[in-house]
């Protein structure tokens, strides 16, 4: 019995318990790891409780799987918000609930760089973080957990504003954005604010379509030290392929590919990563909504790109989206295991298609069918309007 209820717009824990029965395995989200034999999933109150357990214990929610693969809610590490469920860029209403039905489940800002008439002084960029930061506390589109309200910071900052601005709540920073004409000059602020404790994005590669925005090149990122080096695929102008092998081999910095990239460079960079033992550095983005357009399958999407033509097993580049992305921006999501709150993707092979399993699907570059959307426990989608049909839908009893 299907309650349209959980399809409401604003976020509310679920404070009960779900088993998810009849699963053909789960995916951890852990680089290296294979897929696990588990036929059932137990969720209470929000959180993964068991694993493998009895698929006949009573529960108030119980999700017949019909032979779906549960992977880890994916996150979208670079994302454009502005107001609310809409974006200026492209004049879309929706779209963050949109990308729910592509299996994102968090999606983290990448400054909110669309915002209209966005201030670009200092009293004005930061009470656009604060602001951005509170609203996306209060609404969240779809169930997705929002991560927005990253600082736009310009050579307007001063060194007591990011503390300031940490005690409010705010912990992202984006550099490249914010008028600095020489890229240097950011040092010192992005010091200053990894001190306060914040996670700083910088943008890498060729200038942005936004006025203003300075190309940030290897020698930039290496003087900065961000936690992220968003985009060094291209967004869109990627990153010289010398200047990503010295950015991979002398920093430390997360390696973040995205969908409105340069493809060609994605694979070039994975191999790369690969090479060097850094492929726990690589997360996923999308970049959009941006002039690339909006795209609800974006990760979803550059994932079957990244195993099928860059010969990367499937629950590899899974973690791109899951684990790695979760452990850079320090989130307890992102990993199927107890005591990991329950964002979770169920996943067909898709109607029609020649594989019989939606790994292998992803392998042959096919995009799964998404069954079932969970967050924090409760059902946020079944069918997704988005992705193609799954072979089986899930099937659902709520007591």
């Amino acid at each position: 019995m299907w309650d349209e209820s959980y399809n409401a717009g604003h976020f509310a824990p679920e404070t009960g318990s779900t088993i998810i029965k009849n699963l053909r395995g789960a995916v951890t989200g852990r680089l290296g790891e294979s897929i696990l034999e588990v036929e059932t999933i137990r969720i209470e109150n929000g959180t993964i409780v068991d694993m493998g357990g009895s698929a006949d214990a009573a529960a108030d929610v119980v999700i017949d799987a019909q032979g779906a693969v549960a992977l880890p809610g994916l996150i979208d590490t670079h994302t454009h918000f502005s107001i609310g469920d809409f974006t200026p860029k492209q004049n879309a209403v929706g779209f963050i609930e949109s990308y729910m039905h592509g299996g994102v489940t968090s999606m983290m800002s990448a400054g909110e760089v669309h915002f209209p008439g966005r201030p670009m002084d200092r009293d004005g960029a930061k009470a656009l973080a604060v602001t951005a930061s509170r609203s996306f506390t209060n609404y969240r589109p779809g169930g997705v957990r929002i991560h927005a309200g990253s600082l736009m910071t310009g050579p307007y900052m001063e060194q007591p504003d990011y503390a300031e601005l940490a005690r409010q709540g705010v912990w992202l920073m984006k550099v490249g954005f914010g008028g600095f004409r020489v890229p240097k000059d950011a040092v010192p602020h992005v010091k200053w604010a990894q001190e306060a404790g914040f996670l700083v994005m910088s943008h890498s590669g060729g200038a942005s379509s936004v006025p203003g925005v300075a190309p940030i090149t290897v020698d930039d990122l290496l003087a900065m030290a961000p936690d992220i080096a968003g985009h060094i695929n291209g967004g869109t102008t990627s990153l010289p392929e010398d200047h990503v092998k010295k950015l991979i081999t002398d920093s430390n910095a997360a390696i973040q590919l995205v969908q409105a990239g340069n493809l060609a460079a994605s694979l070039k960079i994975q191999r790369m990563a690969a090479e060097n033992n850094a492929l726990e550095r690589v997360i996923l983005g999308s970049d959009t909504p941006s002039g690339t357009g909006v795209m609800p399958l974006a990760i979803i999407k550059t994932i079957c790109e990244l195993s099928s033509i860059g010969g990367m097993a499937p629950t590899d580049v899974i973690s791109y989206a899951t684990a790695n992305a979760a452990r850079v921006l320090r989130r307890p999501e992102g990993v199927l295991d107890l005591n990991r709150p329950a964002d979770l993707v169920l996943v067909q092979e898709p109607v029609g298609g020649s594989q019989d399993h939606p790994l292998k699907a992803i392998s042959n570059g096919d995009i799964p069918g998404i069954a079932g959307v969970i967050i924090n426990g409760q059902i946020r989608a079944l069918r997704s309007r988005n992705s193609p049909a799954p072979a089986r839908e899930v099937q659902v009893e709520v007591f």
